[in-house]
């Protein structure tokens, strides 16, 4: 049963509790609904990926009370910083580069080394955010492939049962998502055209790129969904029954033995917790390769059902040929 809970100081209190447990509670924006979890708990981001019933792990947008509490998870450019003190709080999401000291898991960015950052323009969520006291992830609060939703009801709608709470304040006012823009490499990026014009960005930082599709040429760096994104350096090996002194290995369920190195997705086989784990497995046996010499990482089979499809997803696009990136704008 999901809890419908009032706006005001006990809902949003009750509210941040449960996301500091590793729960999910949609909240209401200026934008759409968001269904927020805690950045910095992988398992609390699985779970989103979970009850949106969605086939691939794309980036996720982080949620902040405040601009420098999003610039100390990213690192600003001049070009960031004049636009975060013109649009935020308000509907601008902007992917810049993780820093070193970010606590959000890689799991919320999809294993990149960038992040997709905003500050919303609604008291309630501000409230939230800072009772919360941690980078909030939050994509629609709609299953997957269906409206985005602007009020409680519609979130009911979708996942009710799914979620534990709804913090109910009201209906949306802008109705549309964030403008998403990278600003990642060299050139401002507009991923996603949403609630702030595009003439409005320009006025404050001049002329930006519109991001390409990506089926079109690519588009910088960003959130990425070329067939071979979230690539590790060593060659992969998927559906591994049986691995050598020279493989490094991604286990699900009993390890297969004789590995030269062993990084565990889930010795319970739980997807969820396997989900958590998967680009974090990825980044540590690709530097355990490097140490130990290895010669490929070998990838124990995931079953293709619930997240298994956004792992096995993900895990063909690191055994899949290298070509150029496309970009792919972040969730909400």
């Amino acid at each position: 049963m999901t809890e419908r809970l009032a706006d005001g100081p006990a809902g949003i209190a009750r509210a941040a509790g449960l996301l500091r447990a590793g729960e999910l509670v949609a909240f209401g924006t200026e934008t759409v609904y968001g269904l927020g979890a805690d950045a910095t708990n992988a398992r609390a981001v699985a779970s989103v990926f979970e009850a949106k019933g969605r086939p691939h792990f794309n980036p996720l947008i982080c949620h902040y009370p405040a601009a420098e509490a999003a610039f100390a998870n990213v690192a600003p450019s001049e070009a960031a910083r004049r636009l975060a003190a013109a649009f935020w709080p308000g509907p601008l999401t902007m992917v810049l580069p993780r820093r070193a000291t970010c606590p959000v898991a890689l799991l919320t960015g999809a294993g990149l080394d960038t992040l997709a950052v905003r500050v919303p323009a609604h008291a309630t969520a501000l409230a939230l955010l800072r009772a919360t006291d941690r980078p909030v992830a939050a994509p629609s609060a709609n299953r997957s492939g269906h409206v985005s939703p602007t009020t409680a009801a519609h979130v009911l709608d979708g996942l009710e049962g799914r979620i534990a709470a709804v913090l109910d304040s009201g209906p949306c006012p802008v109705g549309v998502e964030s403008t998403v823009l990278d600003l990642a490499g060299p050139r401002p990026i507009l991923l996603r055209p949403g609630g702030l014009t595009r003439e409005a960005i320009e006025a404050v930082v001049g002329p930006i790129q519109r991001g390409r599709t990506p089926a079109a040429e690519p588009a910088l760096r960003s959130p990425g969904m070329q067939v071979s994104h979230y690539a590790p350096a060593l060659p992969v090996r998927l559906d591994a029954t049986e691995a050598t002194i020279r493989d490094a290995l991604l286990a699900f369920g009993p390890p297969l033995p004789g590995a030269g190195a062993v990084f565990q997705l889930s010795a319970a086989a739980d997807l969820t917790e396997a989900a958590a784990n998967l680009f974090e497995g990825l980044r540590r046996l690709d530097a355990d390769g490097e140490r130990l010499g290895l010669a490929q990482i070998a990838v124990m089979r995931v079953p293709d059902t619930g997240l298994g499809l956004a792992i096995n997803d993900r895990l063909q696009r690191a055994a899949a040929p290298r070509p150029a990136a496309h970009a792919l704008t972040p969730e909400r």
